[in-house]
């Protein structure tokens, strides 16, 4: 689908959700006034007490010094052109995506504005916190970890779009990963399911923070396989087809295909390596056009229950019964009557693998030192 054909369905769709009324993106353009930045910052402190600002800019000074000093290294060292050009490159390379990194930060002109449009919209902003205590694979790695630039909605279900960051590595490995997120709380715990999005994959494949067992893989039917690999616990594969129906599968496809998806708990996650939380207007009708789209079909989501926390019951599945024909018939998968809200043990969180991408860069980068320290 092209781009052009993409964004007049967003705004359709976006149309559609508030009827006559169109979603106001004027406070994200309109310059803020001194009167209202003054009074912006003056209530910062009051208003949000717990943001979480501090570590990303020292995180990102410490990495300016750093790769200012192997800049300098790298100037005196020209005379041995190979080291010196080696400093000087990777000095160069890192200074300068820290300087972006810092110009990218919003300062408190450009949260005024995210604060300004997330009232005229019903939302509400905060400029983010320390360690978010949320489920998703994104959140329990490294250190460092916040997030920023938080718009959320409230009706009619929670929604928080976001950016994060957290980082790994020490010394001259040290990494800051930024990303950005929209997390939709559910109506009940699901089982969890990963969809890597193909169209984001790097040289050595997925681009999720984690890897996932490859035994947990699930083929479904049309061409969902060449947007998406569709990971689900082992044993919950026709709990994955009574919630992946093929309307679910086409909206997936038709409005998140870039973004990696995860349902986790009673939450459902899309996640992207580039900020999603802008200034942009037309950025902002993606994302509410993303969310609203979703949320009509998730809604039946919640009539799901894990039949393995309800066996006293009879059950309402049988093992012969063919996984396909649950995809045609959602009833056949669940009955919300035979068991309680939750999810057993089993299914709550898939099994990580091996890091195949990494394994292969580090091959990449052993082959290549021992052909250079041979010549």
């Amino acid at each position: 689908m092209n781009g052009g054909l993409r964004d007049r369905q967003f705004r359709i769709t976006f149309s559609r959700r508030l009827g006559h009324m169109a979603l106001d993106t004027s406070g994200l353009t309109r310059p803020v006034s001194k009167d209202e930045l003054r009074t912006f910052s003056a209530g910062f402190g009051t208003r949000f007490p717990d943001a979480h600002e501090t570590r990303g800019v020292v995180g990102a000074v410490t990495v300016i010094a750093v790769s200012a000093v192997f800049v300098l290294v790298g100037i005196v060292q020209l005379r041995t052109p190979g080291p010196g050009l080696v400093f000087l490159f990777v000095g160069a390379t890192a200074l300068v995506f820290a300087i972006a990194q810092m110009l990218r930060r919003p300062g408190r002109r450009a949260q005024a504005k995210l604060d300004r449009f997330a009232r005229d919209n019903g939302m509400s902003f905060h400029p983010g916190v320390a360690a978010p205590q949320l489920p998703g694979m994104l959140f329990g790695i490294g250190r460092e970890r916040g997030s920023s630039d938080l718009v959320r909605a409230w009706d009619p279900r929670f929604i928080e779009y976001g950016n994060y960051g957290y980082t790994t590595g020490s010394g001259k490995s040290r990494t800051r990963h930024s990303w950005g997120y929209i997390a939709m709380q559910l109506d009940a715990p699901l089982p969890n399911i990963v969809l890597d999005a193909r169209a984001n994959n790097g040289l050595f494949g997925s681009n999720l923070p984690v890897s996932l067992a490859r035994e947990q893989r699930l083929s479904l039917e049309g061409d969902f396989d060449e947007h998406f690999s569709l990971y689900c616990p082992e044993g919950y594969e026709a709990d994955a087809l009574y919630l992946f129906t093929p309307d679910v599968m086409a909206r997936f496809v038709d409005v998140s295909g870039s973004l990696d998806v995860e349902i986790v708990d009673d939450w459902i996650f899309f996640y992207s390596t580039r900020d999603l939380v802008t200034l942009q207007p037309t950025q902002w009708e993606r994302l509410i056009a993303l969310t609203d789209a979703m949320s009509d079909k998730i809604d039946r989501w919640g009539r799901w229950r894990d039949e393995r926390l309800g066996l006293a019951h009879p059950a309402v599945r049988t093992p012969s019964e063919p996984l396909a024909s649950l995809a045609t018939d959602p009833a056949s998968a669940a009955s919300p009557g035979h068991a309680p809200r939750g999810v057993a043990h089993a299914g709550r969180r898939l099994r990580r693998g091996p890091a195949w991408g990494a394994i292969v860069f580090i091959a990449v980068a052993i082959v290549i030192q021992i052909f250079i320290q041979t010549r």
